[in-house]
């Protein structure tokens, strides 16, 4: 695999690295091609003109990244222009149950399972150990010009993100 390792994750007490580097602050956010809940291709055009904040991690089935996109879609409630993309391996359909379960309403559940790419482009693709294959918890916040303007590597799989920063990256106070 080319590129640079410079990111490390820990989980369950043990150190793995990751592929690349999150997109740099200023620069254009890499383009996605996602699969939806309704198994449709989406990249970032279909949220075009749009604030984002993109949420990425393991799988919607771990405990703290549950908690933190359900604090997420509670934060970005009623805010417009704005879209929380969440994004995973998991398959849209575990996405889908994950929304209807908990009644989310800003959260867009978002699968990697049919394009391969994203994790490098994001420097989020776990290279080794039991999550190998799988990504990094992590924030990229892109404005309505797709241009990243936050990120944050969160190097502990049991932290959750800095949900203010991230809001705060788009002129949103919020109370956490």
């Amino acid at each position: 695999m080319s590129g640079t390792i410079v990111a490390k994750i820990r989980y369950e007490n043990s150190t793995y690295q990751t592929h690349g580097e999150l997109p740099r602050i200023g620069t254009v956010a890499p383009d996605v091609s996602l699969v939806n809940t309704k198994l449709q291709n989406v990249s970032l055009a279909n949220f075009a003109g749009l604030r984002k904040i993109m949420f990425v991690g393991v799988s919607i089935d771990t405990e703290v990244f549950a908690r933190s996109v359900i604090r997420l879609d509670e934060y970005a409630a009623g805010r417009e222009k704005l879209a929380v993309l969440v994004v995973t391996y998991d398959l849209p359909f575990a996405h889908s149950r994950f929304q209807k379960a908990h009644d989310l309403q800003s959260v867009v559940g978002l699968s990697a399972i049919r394009h391969a790419g994203f994790g490098e482009n994001y420097g989020v693709l776990i290279l080794d150990g039991p999550l190998a294959g799988m990504y990094s918890p992590a924030v990229v916040v892109i404005d309505e010009n797709n241009s990243v303007v936050h990120r944050e590597h969160i190097e502990d799989i049991s932290a959750e993100p800095d949900y203010k920063a991230a809001f705060r990256a788009l002129g949103i106070d919020i109370e956490s």
